[in-house]
């Protein structure tokens, strides 16, 4: 049935928003043995069942789909292809809205058709879709540099992280000057560095075990950090929680400037990943699934813990150490404690640090114009497809 040549699109391709190729073919005798249908270029799709429910992509090539796959066909020439499209997109949230129920929203063809829809002219149809479209290609063009970007910073943490930098700033060159580099329980690296476990750099702690509730005199109700808080690389302190201790407990649990905040467990690639807290709240505290690890200010940088985490060397380990479930993995504090870390002078850490900094600002400013484009994106797409705002005539789009 598979491995033909007739291109097949499954309702998870639709996330491509443009689909040029399928990743799976029918042979003849499976097409004409299946349910799929031929859809021609230049169709939008529409998901209907599963995770992707609602998600709506847009044909580039001749292919068939099954029946979780919606082709959307206009009727007639007074409705066109592109703004079908984009009416679904907006759409789309309506209409798992209205099957959401207990369990996982699926749509069909009859709900898709009772959608009521107001309808301008084919010209002001295209008109609206070219506006859309041009600021959808600026969004793909914004999130491709991004993708670049995270590209470019990988490998250029793994030549920092394995090269180093010598006195005037260049990464070391293990080809050239081999006598350079020496071996070591994470790879090769350079003669001037050491490899240390982080209980030898760091003091490693946990945190506030909730549940106890202590009351009255001489207790305290402060915020605390909770492994929700704790993300890949950055904290999001949009909801944080208060728990009370007792006055006596302050020192031993409020953070720091400068701790690094690691989650005890989570998903596969973000287990180990550190945090550095730059005291975002005055007085804060963290629960005791999310270990501060408080780096020797005169040994470790806590950016550069925080690069070595997040880094090849970082993943391997802690995927290799951790306790692993069907979805989620875990650490304690044994093992976070025997984590290898290479350890530079002071002094190259914090070069290290810079050049990464410089790429990180980068990504920061590229992925600020990214979240303003898709803001731009949605206000113009309940202000174009409702009616609310008309596009002129002589709109220019070259």
């Amino acid at each position: 049935m598979f491995g033909g040549s007739i291109p097949w699109v499954k309702s998870s391709e639709l996330n491509q928003r443009r689909i040029v190729v399928t990743e799976e073919t029918l042979t003849n005798e499976g097409f004409t043995s299946s349910a799929a249908k031929w859809v021609e270029a230049g169709t939008p799709l529409i998901a209907l069942y599963g995770a992707t429910a609602g998600v709506v992509g847009w044909l580039e090539l001749r292919a068939c789909t099954n029946q979780a796959v919606l082709a959307l066909t206009p009727r007639n020439k007074s409705v066109t292809h592109r703004w079908i499209y984009w009416i679904a997109s907006y759409c789309a949230s309506r209409l798992i809205a209205s099957v959401q129920g207990s369990g996982q929203p699926n749509l069909n063809k009859g709900i898709v058709d009772e959608l009521t829809l107001h309808l301008p002219s084919p010209t002001e149809q295209s008109r609206i879709a070219a506006v859309l479209d041009t600021v959808d290609e600026a969004i793909a063009k914004t999130e491709a540099v991004i993708a670049k970007l995270k590209q470019v910073r990988a490998g250029l943490l793994h030549d920092l992280l394995t090269r180093g930098l010598d006195e005037n700033g260049q990464l070391r060159d293990p080809i050239a000057h081999p006598e350079q580099f020496q071996d070591s329980p994470i790879g090769r690296i350079p003669n001037a560095w050491r490899i240390a476990q982080l209980c030898e750099v760091a003091d490693i702690a946990s945190g506030v075990t909730l549940g106890k509730n202590p009351t009255g005199a001489g207790t305290l109700e402060l915020p605390y950090l909770r492994v929700a808080n704790v993300q890949d690389g950055y904290l999001d302190l949009a909801d944080v929680k208060t728990v009370r201790i007792f006055s006596s407990e302050l020192d031993r649990f409020q953070l720091k400037y400068g701790d690094v905040l690691m989650n005890e467990g989570g998903d596969y690639d973000k287990l180990g990943r550190g945090t550095v807290w730059e005291s975002q709240i005055p007085v804060c505290l963290h629960q005791n699934h999310v270990f501060r690890v408080r780096c020797r200010s005169d040994i470790l940088n806590c950016y550069f813990l925080t690069a070595v985490s997040g880094s090849e060397v970082g993943k391997r380990y802690f995927l290799r150490s951790s306790k692993q479930s069907t979805n989620l993995a875990s650490i304690n504090s044994t093992q976070l404690n025997a984590f290898e870390v290479p350890v530079p002078h002071l002094a190259e850490q914090e070069t290290i640090i810079k050049v990464l900094s410089a790429q990180d600002n980068q990504l920061t400013v590229e992925a600020a114009g990214l979240t303003k484009l898709r803001a731009i994106k949605s206000a113009l797409m309940t202000d174009l497809l409702t009616g609310r705002v008309r596009v002129p005539a002589d709109l220019d789009f070259g």
